[in-house]
């Protein structure tokens, strides 16, 4: 992202010191990027640079690839004088197609109290030699927080706004007609909820619990400060990857608490505001280490908003309304531009670009409405990276299994044809890095607990979104871990549930199954209730331990299940509670050799082997 208009020249040599005397050479001039390089005009002062370069010789592996990236002429010394490792003159990437490390999280929450995860990569990196780097950054959802904000945040985005000069958006929404009130005038600090519209259809949950009144089709709990206009969804990305907006903003205004809060709001306000000048001082690091990794993306649901799909009668209910169709697809298209993309351009139709400048040219306007209406509709948003063993990174939020039985009941996070489609990728591979948002196979009480509530009908109120919530899709995933063809060895990396931990498990039937690993690391800036996660861990191990009469009734699948605790749980735990980024080494099979959570406090916790408490499910 640029505030003016940029001519674009890139170099890649492999020297530290300049182009000319490598034999990796690859040069392009402003005039040789004009058919791969894209500028989105999201504002008078905002544009959005998308390339993608094809080349006429491979870049070599396993050594440093330099590069000169130049705006208007000017390389990074200019833009982001912090940008490189000590010793080394230019940025530079390492590619490393068989993956020997890997480095995985999610859900990194700016206003969370913990210390943002992205600062071990930066720190890794720095202390050790490149040839030893992780082969790639894998992000798997919730990179952003568009349905949980803080008020100063919100209130940095509008002033960023303001610097950036985005165009006016007519919105759908009565008490809110265009984007210049809700910007400036009426921003709605601590009350973006009031905004939201909401669903009859679930009255009648609402009566019981909340005493009556109307519940917004967004479900979560947090929405007071909302994103609603593309603007702020552009803004927000812009600020939680670099520091540069906030500089725009710190040179320009102080820091300052909007008039019209409570006592009470005024308190949350300026707390959060600490915690957000914590969090934008880490910003050069977090940078630095993204310019020096190949980082892959994926969407869950607070990149859109909480609960995204979850039941077939909240799809009913949100995309049926302008207002929350518009917030919801403003939230998809920040995401295509500012991560999607990026991980396979190749996905999109070409004149897709086209269609959003339309878009952004008019926001609110029938071009915009279109658009997202054709990003509904898209179905490509998962991708393959040919990596050995390949990453293949799923899309469990677009391609839903609608429950037969009732829209109140979870939707499979994916669909017979697209599960289908995923056995047939897998067939004839030795080993695979398998992308799920969610834990494919998570926390035995916790799943008990959310099929408690989805029984009742209120799967909303508890997340219930795991892979065995929808007896369709559990049926056809354990196929495909027992096809004949299937891969020796599944690595699931997943995130989403703010806690972190290991299983092994091992699928038994006429012949010995392939070995699946769970590797859940979450979140890179957020935790769960240290508490409440306690008391879960414990009655997990109680209730479901390997001699337990209720493990035994409970089993529905032949699998043997082998927790790896972290090695400093003083009780037994399983579940790690940290803020962090997973660090997992694989072998040449493609097996993981171990698993460690460089947590952001600066403690490294590696997961170990606790075969005593295996148990058959």
């Amino acid at each position: 992202m640029t505030t003016e208009p940029v001519k674009v020249s890139l170099s890649l040599f492999s020297a530290r010191n300049n182009s000319t005397d490598t034999a990796l050479n690859h040069s392009f001039s402003t005039s040789q990027l004009s058919d791969y390089h894209t500028e989105i005009t999201a504002g008078e002062h905002f544009y959005i640079h998308l390339l993608d370069i094809p080349l006429d010789s491979p870049l070599p592996f396993q050594s440093p690839v330099y590069y000169d990236l130049q705006f208007n002429g000017l390389n990074w010394t200019h833009w982001a004088d912090d940008l490189v490792y000590d010793g080394h003159d230019y940025p530079f990437f390492i590619l490393q197609p068989k993956v020997a490390q890997i480095l995985h999280g999610s859900c990194r929450k700016p206003h969370h109290k913990s210390n943002d995860g992205l600062l071990r990569v930066d720190q890794l990196l720095a202390e050790s030699t490149p040839e030893t780097w992780p082969s790639l950054l894998m992000m798997s959802g919730d990179q952003i927080y568009a349905d949980d904000v803080a008020a100063p945040m919100l209130w940095v985005i509008h002033q960023l706004i303001g610097h950036l000069k985005t165009e006016n958006e007519i919105l759908p929404c009565i008490e809110a007609e265009d984007t210049e009130a809700l910007h400036v005038s009426s921003p709605y600090y601590f009350a973006r909820d009031s905004l939201l519209p909401k669903n009859d259809h679930n009255q009648n949950v609402v009566e019981q619990f909340f005493g009556g009144v109307r519940k917004p089709i967004f479900t979560t709990d947090t929405a007071q400060n909302h994103l609603i206009s593309v603007a702020e969804v552009l803004a927000m990305y812009a600020l939680v990857w670099s520091p540069e907006g906030w500089n725009k903003v710190f040179s320009k205004i102080d820091w300052s608490t909007p008039e019209n809060l409570t006592e009470e709001q005024t308190v949350k306000f300026n707390e959060q505001t600490s915690i957000l000048k914590h969090f934008s001082a880490g910003l050069p690091k977090v940078r630095r280490a993204m310019a020096h990794l190949p980082v892959a993306m994926i969407f869950d649901d607070h990149d859109v908003t909480d609960d995204w799909n979850l039941t077939a009668s909240w799809e009913q209910a949100a995309y049926e309304n302008a207002f929350s169709s518009r917030i919801i697809g403003n939230a998809l298209l920040g995401y295509l531009l500012c991560q999607g993309w990026g991980n396979a351009p190749e996905n999109f139709p070409p004149n897709l670009l086209e269609h959003i400048q339309k878009a952004l040219d008019k926001p609110g306007k029938q071009s915009h409405v279109d658009l997202i209406e054709s990003l509904f509709r898209f179905s490509n948003w998962h991708y393959t990276w040919h990596t050995v063993p390949p990453l293949v990174v799923l899309d469990t939020r677009t391609h839903r299994w609608r429950s037969e039985q009732s829209l109140d009941k979870p939707s499979g996070l994916m669909d017979w044809e697209a599960l289908t489609d995923l056995q047939h990728q897998l067939k004839g591979l030795d080993a695979v890095i398998l992308v799920s948002p969610a834990p494919m196979f998570g926390v035995k009480l916790i799943e008990a607990i959310q099929k408690v509530f989805t029984w009742f009908g209120k799967p909303l109120m508890v997340d219930a979104e795991n892979w065995m919530a929808h007896p369709g899709s559990a049926y056809a995933l354990m196929n495909l871990f027992r096809h004949k063809q299937t891969p020796q060895n599944f690595v699931i990396l997943s995130g989403d549930v703010h806690y972190s931990f290991v299983y092994d498990i091992q699928l038994r039937g006429t012949q010995r199954g392939p070995d699946v690993w769970q590797i859940t690391s979450s979140g890179i800036r957020n935790e769960f209730p240290a508490r409440l996660l306690d008391t879960f861990d414990r009655l997990n191990r109680w209730l479901y331990a390997p001699k337990s009469p209720l493990n035994w009734f409970t089993r529905r699948r032949s699998m043997k299940v082998i927790p790896h605790k972290p090695e400093n749980a003083s009780h037994g735990e399983r579940l790690l509670n940290s803020a962090g980024i997973s660090l997992v080494s694989l072998n040449e099979q493609g097996a993981p050799e171990s698993v460690v959570q460089l947590c952001s406090h600066g403690e490294n916790v590696r997961f170990v082997l606790s075969e005593e408490d295996a148990r058959w499910e």
